[in-house]
């Protein structure tokens, strides 16, 4: 090859690396500018989320969604009451919560597609579908991450410098028995510095405490410091770039060293009356550990009512609510609302309420109910949204919607809507590095 042709191929070259490099910084800073830009303008009054998770499948039939005149092979044993709400009847097992339903916004019309825990779970954390119905799944890194995550997410990019992660699961995570964790509700394709802290430990154990938090006797705040700078150094020449475990080692530190995390943590700070409001058991002490970590400023909890899938009430359904589930649940979430709202936080306090999907309609030969995802209920509380309200019917048979259908997505835009952002304008990349909305849901306009 002559010079001159030589010279034209890398003049060429250069012209058309120049040109990509051009076109992909000019794509950057649009990308920049929507990123920077996409903060919702609207009013939200939310500042923390707490969502209240009964894992494995509340049934709704004899909860929120009562059939008084369905056939007996639908409705059960169960009578509604009536409530603070003209109009609003739930099921007699929850006289507490029936007592504060103004707060209250009862969504009836919730429905997805599918019918197996982890997916389903999944399908109301995620607001999308998981590629397989299965519960024999587990988390990854290419996980869409969870509203919970997100809101994380969004926390750590507003700022936020707290000691505890701004997403905390207690006790333990979403799961279908200890070896399928429900996907979504740690970092995912975000990265492990997304990952929440998961307190595993029973809040209502007398020597209740959370591991890694606080130092080992003898140490002082002064010599750990001193240690992670030393470990820094030596780390230095081999993990240039690596911010993802400076990150790590960094949160790890704080935990350790800042009393505000423990004090947020020390249940042993409430009074004995409060710590009975709530309730002497796991659920009771994981609602009031998650009040704590809000006024400690942390952006979103999640109290899972398990463990794993005690809701899953295919036989015995209704002595299993009425004398194992319901009572623990209702006496913490009652609790949970009152003390919000005596304590000037409910309005900046979105407090929410789901499972995995709902229970069948009719009754099983071993009076029980089985996966019924096709319509289910959930219910939000205080972050500025509008209680006192039932938003969409269920058919004869609370077995579809009969008007207003919703999605979690839905409910996860109102999340977003209420905490300030727009969820379509605000965007993370996915695993596969396409721009995604926080969510495809349409916030629900009766509740904003």
């Amino acid at each position: 090859m002559q010079n001159d042709q030589v010279k034209g191929l890398l003049s060429r070259r250069g012209l058309i690396h120049r040109s990509v490099a051009g076109a992909v910084s000019l794509l950057w800073s649009r990308w920049a500018g929507l990123e920077a830009s996409s903060r919702f303008t609207g009013r939200g009054k939310a500042r923390s989320v707490i969502l209240i998770f009964n894992c494995g499948a509340p049934s709704h039939l004899d909860l929120w969604d009562m059939k008084p005149d369905a056939p007996t092979t639908v409705r059960g044993p169960f009578r509604p009451i009536a409530t603070t709400v003209t109009g609003l009847q739930i099921s007699e097992l929850m006289p507490s919560v029936a007592r504060q339903a103004r707060k209250l916004a009862v969504l009836r019309t919730l429905h997805h597609l599918h019918g197996q825990h982890n997916s389903g779970m999944y399908w109301s954390i995620v607001g999308r579908p998981y590629r397989i119905d299965s519960t024999l799944i587990n988390p990854s890194r290419a996980d869409v991450p969870c509203v919970g995550t997100l809101v994380g997410w969004l926390a750590q990019r507003d700022g936020y410098s707290g000691a505890i992660p701004p997403y905390v699961i207690t006790p333990h995570p979403h799961c279908d028995s200890t070896a399928y964790i429900t996907p979504g509700q740690f970092g995912g394709c975000l990265g492990s510095r997304f990952d929440p802290l998961v307190v595993k430990a029973d809040p209502n154990h007398p020597s209740f405490r959370v591991a890694g938090l606080g130092m080992s006797e003898g140490l002082t705040a002064e010599r750990v410091r001193s240690r992670c700078r030393l470990l820094d150094a030596m780390d230095r020449p081999l993990a240039v770039g690596d911010e993802e475990l400076r990150t790590h080692r960094g949160q790890a530190m704080q935990l350790v060293t800042a009393e505000s995390a423990q004090r947020a943590f020390d249940l042993s700070r409430e009074p004995t009356r409060v710590r009975d409001r709530y309730g002497r058991h796991t659920w009771g002490q994981s609602h009031l550990l998650a009040r704590r970590l809000v006024e400690a400023g942390v952006r979103f909890v999640t109290t899972v009512n398990g463990p794993s899938i005690v809701w899953d009430t295919h036989s015995d359904n209704f002595n299993g609510l009425k004398n194992r589930l319901v009572p623990p649940m209702e006496q913490a979430y009652a609790a949970l609302l009152e003390d919000l709202d005596e304590r000037g936080m409910l309005d900046s306090t979105l407090v929410v309420w789901m499972g995995d999907f709902g229970r069948t309609p009719i009754i099983n030969n071993q009076a029980g109910r089985d996966h019924w995802p096709s319509c289910y209920t959930m219910v939000l509380a205080g972050g500025g949204i509008r209680g006192g309200q039932v938003v969409g019917t269920s058919d004869a048979t609370a077995s579809h919607p009969k008007d207003r259908p919703l999605t979690p997505a839905d409910v996860h835009a109102t999340i977003f809507a209420a905490l300030g952002y727009d969820p379509h304008g605000m965007t993370y990349l996915s695993a596969e590095g396409r721009p995604t909305p926080l969510s495809e849901g349409t916030p629900i306009h009766e509740l904003l």
